[in-house]
């Protein structure tokens, strides 16, 4: 049994999900405006299908899970759909960082990597080996950078 307990810890070294409470509050609020804009309001049915988008949207986006196992790093958003894996083995640094306004909420482009984010400013910057550089939104910093950093070897300091 000792040896399966050791299988389970490195199979998976970190899992954290942090809520987009923001973004499902906002989008929510949005789609219940348009059902109630339909149903007690002057809005066309057409905006049903607006609020069905949205509440997907919510699905899709409104939390990011990070997972660590022995050999990869996996960021996903909502129940899966949206991801992002990295190979730890690729990964040069990770360092706590915080994020300007313009870094936004979401999934997107910036210099030289991509920004995954669900909420609020706090991020872990990773800087892989082709160069490129990626922002994983977190609410415990610390911990997801020292996770990363032990799962791919690299110093602690």
């Amino acid at each position: 049994m000792a040896g399966r307990d050791s299988e389970v810890d490195l199979a998976e070294a970190y899992r954290h999900t942090q809520a987009g409470i923001v973004i499902v509050v906002a989008v929510g609020i949005t789609a219940a405006a348009l059902v109630f804009g339909v149903y007690w309001g002057p809005l066309p049915r057409f905006a049903l299908l607006l609020a069905a988008v949205l509440a997907i949207c919510i699905r899709v986006f409104g939390s990011l899970t990070v997972d660590i196992d022995s050999d990869t790093l996996l960021v996903r958003f909502g129940f899966g759909l949206v991801r992002k894996r990295f190979i730890l083995s690729e990964v040069l640094s990770a360092q706590p960082v915080r994020n300007r306004w313009y870094h936004g909420w979401g999934i997107h482009p910036m210099r030289r990597g991509w920004v995954y984010n669900v909420s609020g400013f706090d991020a872990v910057e990773i800087e892989l080996r082709d160069g490129s550089v990626h922002r994983i939104g977190t609410d415990e910093p610390q911990a997801l950078a020292v996770a990363i950093k032990e799962a791919s070897g690299l110093p602690a300091n």
